[in-house]
């Protein structure tokens, strides 16, 4: 199965002083607001780091279910915060820390579901950077 999603970015100005709005099909995102502001200060809008880190979190929480369900479990909860470290120009890390709520699942297999996740989901697959999960089962 091939599935093809999209997005525009429209931007106008210089790198610093221009300005830009991201739009997609879906329309969760229409010209939502972006800038060197948003980006490496703090100014109202979104960066495409913050897009990636929701995209990670989402899809590794995701992949987990999926895991989970496989496994003959259901998760009550599974709460991903993903932090995108930018340095230098490139994306040197995205941290995920989780916090599940799995009744019956013993650690040992939740870990092993956790690597699965981290590995395997598309996001961490389309990076070419460290990746740490720091996962607790409650």
């Amino acid at each position: 199965m091939q599935i093809k999603r999209n997005a525009t970015a429209h931007w106008t100005g210089t790198g610093k002083d221009g300005k830009g709005t991201l739009s997609t099909a879906s329309t969760v995102l229409n010209q939502t607001q972006y800038s060197f502001n948003t980006r490496f200060a703090d100014g109202v809008g979104t960066n495409p780091e913050e897009l990636v880190a929701a995209a990670h979190a989402g899809c590794f929480a995701m992949q987990l279910a999926f895991n989970i369900q496989q496994a003959g479990f259901a998760a009550d909860s599974l709460d991903v915060q993903c932090t995108v470290t930018l340095e230098d120009g490139s994306i040197s890390s995205s941290t995920l820390k989780l916090t599940a709520s799995v009744p019956g699942l013993e650690k040992e297999k939740f870990d092993e579901l956790v690597e699965h996740a981290e590995k395997n989901c598309p996001i961490s697959k389309l990076f070419n950077t460290t990746i740490n999960v720091d996962a607790t089962l409650n």
